[in-house]
């Protein structure tokens, strides 16, 4: 029992079900923030394969302003991604929508590209949710939406106020959390708030959010949370979407 107090956390890496599947990432070449260009798609896939990944859903940000993307930019950038993909490994496409004005429309319309069925990627900025976020939310919910909102433990304005969590839960949202949230990559602050979540049974499902091969690094990285046993059985969960 000593022992095991005393006992090295094990890495990400480690943990990693066998056939796990990615549903946030940023693999689709050249329309965001995340792979420029084909050869940096191929190298990431290609290391999320040796990481035991068996599925991949690139998801590119559509921001209004920031990242013009449409259901045709992104579908161009996957197909020329799969034109050129030379081993074998599961590939799908979605997006990460900001959560704006903008958004109720496609949603009315039909048009959002879902991570599967009607589960929705959504995200907020860092430092603070839209005015109108109920009211986007309602109108996810009413078009036939599951909103799942990327790493909420990264939402700096929510971190001293952990009762707002309880409440994007009651209307409705599902959370995603970040992989590497598991090990201080994004900082202290966030890797305790991660934890927290996790202890409280309210993230859903997980993603890598990668950008950067220096995120595949991080992967080696040992875990910074105590519950451990919660964490692997979270990342099953993903098992829902291959």
């Amino acid at each position: 029992m000593i022992f095991n107090l005393f006992k090295s956390k094990p890495t990400l890496k480690e943990l990693i079900p066998k056939g796990f599947v990615d549903i946030h990432s940023h693999i689709l070449p050249g329309i965001d923030d995340g792979a420029k260009n084909i050869k940096q798609s191929l190298e990431l896939i290609s290391e999320m394969k040796k990481l035991g990944f068996s599925k991949i859903i690139g998801t590119p940000h559509t921001y209004p302003g920031l990242y013009e993307n449409t259901n045709k930019t992104i579908l161009k950038s996957y197909e020329i991604l799969k034109s050129k993909l030379n081993f074998e490994i599961k590939l799908s496409y979605a997006s990460e929508y900001m959560l704006e004005d903008s958004i109720i429309e496609k949603a009315k319309n039909k048009t959002l590209l879902c991570i599967k069925e009607n589960y929705l990627l959504v995200e907020m900025s860092y430092i603070s949710a839209p005015i109108n976020l109920h009211e986007i939310i309602y109108e996810l919910k009413i078009n036939g939406y599951i909103p799942v909102i990327a790493h909420p433990e990264r939402y700096y304005f929510l971190h001293n106020n952990f009762d707002k969590y309880l409440e994007l839960k009651k209307i409705g949202c599902l959370f995603q959390g970040n992989l590497l949230s598991s090990t201080n990559y994004y900082g202290s602050y966030v890797n305790k708030t991660f934890e927290k979540l996790i202890g409280n049974n309210l993230i859903d499902f997980t993603g890598t959010d990668i950008h950067l091969i220096s995120h595949i690094d991080a992967f080696n990285k040992k875990i910074k949370i105590d519950s451990v046993k919660l964490f692997e059985k979270l990342l099953e969960k993903n098992f829902y979407f291959k």
